[in-house]
């Protein structure tokens, strides 16, 4: 794809249209205005979403890529233009999620000298990001964002930053836009070891008691279909991360809920019983092992992970099945045995009732005055679709509408994972809906992460992305309060919050609002909300001191879960 010469600003913009990148979110400023001044030229071939904070870029540039399942482009200035993308770029990274960034930089004589608003943007974003890199030379920029690319989709996704000088940027060169298929020292394709599958496949057709975790692996590697196959024909349960929610239908026979902190009762209690713990996709993250000294001891472990970084790190491995999910699950459902577990399954479903006594009943028809965040969730699930996205901030709301959603379909599942970033869901939300206009995007939040990236409803009010934004407000830090009361001897330290009116800072953005605190309006307010055309503002006043159980405190043992 040659050229004549041009500026290095247009080549940045041309060289993103050649990537077919969609939607470009982004903050002008001093070192980046070359390419914005670019941008102009070419906004009927790539629209540019103006957000109102870097960090609410970056966000919502991982919630196009979490749900489109494409890359997620964002552009910001030189200085806190760019260190403003360090949040987001760490929480990609911890989360999978394909990013490519790029930071305008001061020209290449004045690195060095301070000059204004000058930081080295690489040097801090180097533990954030899966590569990143400074380019100086116009002649540098097309090669570089054609690598970035590749490099951020390919085998693991992650983050990619690339920061561009002024002199590159306003240069003059040829382009000659070659995609990247590849470089010495990057591996894309790992082919799975056919011994490998043979021992997994003879350690599970001797199981009486296996059991598989699946994580977010399963969805990046689109192996939903090898998933299923896998489990409807060897009759085993089968639990989901945080992440991984979506990429089995929960309705599914062999599905038995949630693992981790405040996952289901019977998949934490019951790990401790198998005999074959099978985990495709996951990392054995410490908020679903809790204590690693007392996890799985029993149990022979198979691990399917396409990252050989994440095998024996967390957890020992007895059979490690090193490639794409896709793949391995595929060649494994050929290899083992059809078989039926119901009396293995049985013990899964008794604990199950035991929850919905204790647990699931109270939250979603409970008896007290107070509205539940449950019963919220509840009623979203009678009017969403089920290709509906849910995006969650983080805290208490984030876990009960994890618990209780209903997932149907894969990529319904926006959250921050690993990294636990407040302030996510309501950028990621804008992401993702802005993906798809016509798709269901429901924002979950709470009164406190709402706060940190508010700003982000004029990006809304500018986009008309018709976003359903649904805040449980319990005036509290939730999480962090219950576990003030459950483990500080109730000394609530700097965790209640006194709140604006947030129906008028959502009606000054133009947004349809309503809030609702009794019951008897709570499903009228739901149904008006998925009605509306345009995006709406739903604050529910939630209980202040609810709780959310099961939980697993901090180091404690798996089957150590509380359901009170």
């Amino acid at each position: 794809m040659k050229d004549m010469m041009i500026r290095g600003a247009d080549i940045v913009v041309r060289s993103l249209i050649a990537e077919q990148a969609e939607i470009i979110f982004g903050y002008p400023g001093g070192a980046i205005m070359p390419v914005y001044d670019a941008l102009y030229d070419y906004h009927d071939q790539v629209k540019h979403v103006l957000t109102r904070h870097e960090q609410g870029a970056i966000h919502a540039a991982q919630g196009y890529a979490r749900v489109s399942g494409k890359v997620g482009v964002c552009i910001a200035t030189s200085g806190p233009g760019a260190t403003n993308l360090i949040t987001g770029l760490a929480d990609a990274q911890i989360d999978s999620t394909p990013l490519v960034c790029i930071t305008g930089q001061v020209a290449a004589h004045l690195l060095g000298t301070d000059a204004f608003q000058e930081t080295d943007v690489v040097g801090i974003s180097m533990p954030a990001t899966k590569w990143n890199i400074q380019v100086r030379r116009v002649e540098d920029i097309a090669p570089a964002i054609a690598k970035g690319f590749f490099i951020a989709r390919s085998g693991r996704p992650g983050p990619v930053l690339i920061d561009i000088t002024k002199n590159a940027q306003t240069d003059f060169g040829e382009f000659n836009y070659v995609p990247c298929l590849g470089f010495r020292s990057f591996r894309t394709y790992v082919p799975v070891e056919k011994t490998k599958i043979q021992e997994a496949a003879e350690l599970i057709n001797r199981a009486e008691r296996p059991y598989l975790l699946f994580g977010q692996g399963v969805v990046l590697g689109k192996a939903e279909v090898e998933l299923k196959s896998f489990l409807e024909k060897t009759g085993i349960p089968a639990a989901s991360t945080l992440l991984g929610s979506g990429a089995l239908p929960q309705d599914h026979p062999n599905y038995v809920g949630k693992l981790g902190m405040h996952g289901n009762y019977a998949p934490n209690l019951l790990t401790n019983q198998c005999d074959v713990l099978i985990a495709v996709g996951m990392r054995f993250d410490d908020r679903v092992t809790g204590d690693l000294k007392r996890y799985a001891k029993q149990a022979k472990v198979i691990h399917l992970e396409l990252d050989p970084a994440e095998v024996n790190k967390n957890v020992k491995a007895e059979v490690a099945v090193i490639g794409d999910s896709k793949e391995s699950l595929g060649l494994l459902t050929a290899a083992v045995d059809s078989s039926k577990h119901e009396s293995w399954m049985a013990k899964f479903r008794e604990l199950e009732q035991q929850e919905k006594s204790a647990v699931v009943q109270p939250d979603i028809m409970p008896t007290k005055a107070g509205l539940t965040m449950g019963e919220v969730i509840h009623q979203i699930n009678q009017y969403k679709a089920d290709d509906a996205v849910l995006v969650t901030d983080v805290g208490q709301h984030q876990m009960i509408a994890w618990r209780y959603f209903n997932y149907k379909k894969p990529r319904t599942q926006v959250t921050s994972g690993g990294l636990g970033t407040m302030g996510f869901a309501l950028p990621a939300a804008l992401g993702a809906q802005l993906h798809d206009y016509s798709r269901q995007v429901i924002c979950v939040v709470g009164d406190g992460g709402i706060q940190m990236t508010v700003q982000e409803l004029g990006t809304i009010m500018q986009t008309k992305a018709p976003v359903k934004i649904v805040l449980l407000n319990n005036n509290y830090l939730g999480m962090v309060r219950q576990w003030q009361q459950m483990f500080f001897d109730k000394r609530y330290s700097f965790t209640e919050l006194d709140n604006p009116d947030f129906v008028k800072i959502a009606e000054a953005y133009n947004i349809k609002s309503q809030k609702v605190s009794d019951r008897v309006d709570l499903k009228e307010a739901i149904e008006d909300m998925f009605i509306h055309d345009g995006p709406f503002f739903l604050e529910v006043v939630v209980e202040k001191e609810d709780n959310v159980f099961p939980m697993i405190a901090t180091g404690c043992s798996v089957e150590e879960v509380r359901l009170s």
